[in-house]
């Protein structure tokens, strides 16, 4: 069996620059060098360094003793679009979900604790965070996650639960064996429907993307608002052209998938 990299190939700058980048959010906006220390843990000097460096390199500008991103942070995100055949392939197929539901479609994946978004056709804001290419989401509270979750491995599921879930609202889904049983349920069902846990108002609905050897990559998922739509409504009206929609990305990666059933119940 195959090893991981040894720790003599980690390159702990390589970490430390990321860590700074990082550090940059919505409450950093335009931090100090204090603030990037503190956020990251590094020492004032290394931050500094780091900073020069990422500036030299055109990824950070400083302004006076403040410092921001520039612009050129993007090709990274463009850059792993580019290269990932799966976002260009399954962009027509958000295009025409969005448009026969008359709501927002979502492609995340999932990294770490987290679903990211990875691509998206917006309709109409519903989440009070702003959603983007990149934003990320608790996978457990998520209609999204949860689809990712219940078919990655066990040991995923359970560095999840060992780090904590925590209410987000009170609809949600906190503890360990109840998780445990939602995701059960998923895998059964085939998809996943999220009611007011992530944010109170929201309602989601996801679906699984596999590629060429079955696996599962991504998750496809349709939101809305409870003043707009309800839990039932969603069940026998979205799930079936959601599951119409991950089978096609699916097909477009390679997926061959048995039969599937002429009626949906």
């Amino acid at each position: 069996m195959t090893s991981g990299p040894d720790e003599r190939d980690f390159i702990q700058s390589i970490e430390r620059g990321f860590a700074v980048l990082l550090a940059f959010d919505e409450e950093r906006i335009t931090p100090n060098l204090a603030e990037l220390a503190a956020a990251t843990g590094l020492s004032r000097p290394a931050v500094r360094r780091i900073l020069l460096t990422l500036q030299r390199l055109g990824y950070v500008r400083a302004n006076g003793s403040r410092w921001s991103l520039t612009p050129r942070v993007l090709s990274i995100g463009q850059h792993y679009s580019a290269s990932n055949a799966m976002i260009e392939l399954a962009h027509p197929h958000l295009l025409e979900l969005s448009t026969k539901t008359g709501e927002s479609a979502s492609l995340a994946a999932l990294d770490g604790r987290d679903a990211v978004y990875v691509a998206r056709v917006p309709v109409r804001r519903i989440m009070s965070i702003n959603v983007s290419i990149g934003t990320r989401i608790p996978a457990f509270a998520s209609s999204m996650g949860r689809v990712l979750l219940a078919w990655a491995p066990d040991v995923v599921i359970e560095e999840i639960i060992a780090a904590g879930l925590p209410a987000l609202t009170r609809h949600t889904v906190t503890d360990a064996d109840a998780l445990r049983g939602v995701l059960a349920q998923v895998r059964s069902d085939g998809w996943s429907i999220v009611a007011e846990e992530l944010e109170i108002g929201l309602l989601s609905v996801s679906a699984p993307v596999r590629d060429r050897s079955g696996e599962v990559v991504a998750a496809l998922a349709s939101s809305t608002s409870v003043g707009r739509s309800t839990v039932e409504a969603i069940r026998s009206d979205v799930v079936p052209l959601l599951l119409d929609a991950a089978a096609r990305i699916s097909a477009d990666l390679g997926h061959r998938s048995p039969a599937r059933r002429e009626g949906f119940h």
